[in-house]
């Protein structure tokens, strides 16, 4: 298949990016390798795609020296004028559409930073997602995958987080925005039949993570000697996830678009649920399905590292949410998924990638 992965300098949109192409894709990369977090890391994850960074230019194309079937542009999902020439270039390349499918996952990401810059989050989530919904109505393209979050879930409280509950009250900006870009997705799918599926991330970590992100940070102060900020005094659970066990689940959802539901007598308006439709649109969580206890975290990343962290226990943050737990029934029943990547394994991966990345760096 010939995808489009929006966020190949992020860190899930590198791994998928390297995933497809290692099973024989062809993967246009997409990114506008923005300053939310150090530069220098997004650079080398594209570097690790055969991208070489001096040859980066704003909407030019570079192709990689490692894969022959993948090539990088710098664009901004905002820029309309941008997306359009893309999808339109690459169409002269195919016979009948620009791609066989897009997986959007670049956005602006962070809940917090969604209180301080509102106005970024708007712009790339909401004004670039549509850009893309536009794109892949006007260009032919019908498979579209892209990323959610379990933000959205904001006020429920109701454990594990079910696709068929309602999210209707966002508690950070973030969250609002993806939630819009899960509407927006219906619209378009009723409207121009785009097979759309939306992925509701859990907390994801691993090799080439986030350095906002609480794996990254804890090592960062760990190794460092400073004391790591443990918020809510610890009483707080994630769906830790890694990261191969998350590309797995996106590449089930690329190679499987959405269907519709055929509607009956029986379902009514007032019953539709909240994850499907009769448009071929569809909603999944993707996490690991068993929510892990933020102290038990750091116990493991203490262990992997050889170091026990000093802690400086704080209040809750607002925007925050004491405990995520996906429901992942629907990834399961209709694909296998099966997230098997223990915590152990998981975070002993991270910090050897770690060590080697930051350290040695550091020691040249």
């Amino acid at each position: 298949m010939k995808i489009l992965v929006t966020g190949t300098a992020g860190f899930i949109g590198f791994h998928l990016a390297k995933k497809l192409l290692e099973r024989g894709d062809e993967v246009v990369g997409l990114d506008n390798i923005n300053d939310y977090y150090d530069v220098n890391l997004k650079y080398a994850r594209l570097a690790e795609l055969g991208i070489n960074g001096d040859l980066i230019k704003e909407t030019i194309p570079v192709v990689s020296t490692k894969y022959p079937k993948h090539k990088f542009i710098k664009a901004s999902l905002e820029d309309t004028n941008s997306i359009n020439n893309i999808f339109e270039t690459e169409m002269f390349t195919k016979e009948s559409k620009a791609f066989d499918a897009v997986c959007n996952l670049a956005a602006q990401a962070g809940v917090r930073y969604s209180i301080e810059n509102p106005h970024a989050y708007i712009q790339s989530n909401v004004v670039g997602f549509l850009n893309i919904l536009e794109a892949c109505r006007n260009f032919g393209v019908k498979n579209l995958a892209y990323a959610s979050s379990s933000s959205v879930y904001g006020l429920n409280r109701s454990q594990p987080f079910k696709t068929s509950d309602h999210t209707d009250h966002p508690i950070s900006l973030y969250a609002a925005t993806k939630k819009s870009n899960e509407m927006m997705a219906h619209s378009y799918s009723h409207l121009y039949g785009i097979q759309a599926t939306g992925l509701r991330f859990f907390t994801v970590y691993g090799e080439w993570g986030r350095p906002d992100m609480a794996p990254m940070l804890f090592a960062d102060a760990i190794l460092n000697d400073r004391a790591i900020k443990v918020f809510n005094h610890g009483d707080m659970s994630r769906d830790f996830t890694y990261i191969d066990d998350i590309v797995d689940g996106i590449i089930k959802v690329i190679d499987n678009p959405a269907t519709a539901v055929i509607a009956s007598e029986a379902w009514q308006s007032k019953n539709l649920p909240a994850d499907r439709s009769t448009a071929p649109y569809r909603i999944y969580n993707i996490g690991n399905n068993s929510p892990i206890q933020l102290l038990d975290f750091i116990k493991t990343l203490e262990k992997s590292l050889g170091i026990e962290a000093k802690k400086n226990f704080m209040d809750m943050q607002a925007g925050d949410v004491v405990s995520t737990y996906a429901d992942v029934s629907g990834l399961i029943n209709d694909f296998g998924y099966k997230p098997d990547t223990s915590l152990d394994v998981g975070v002993e991966r991270f910090v050897k990638w770690y060590r080697e990345f930051y350290l040695k760096k550091d020691s040249n």
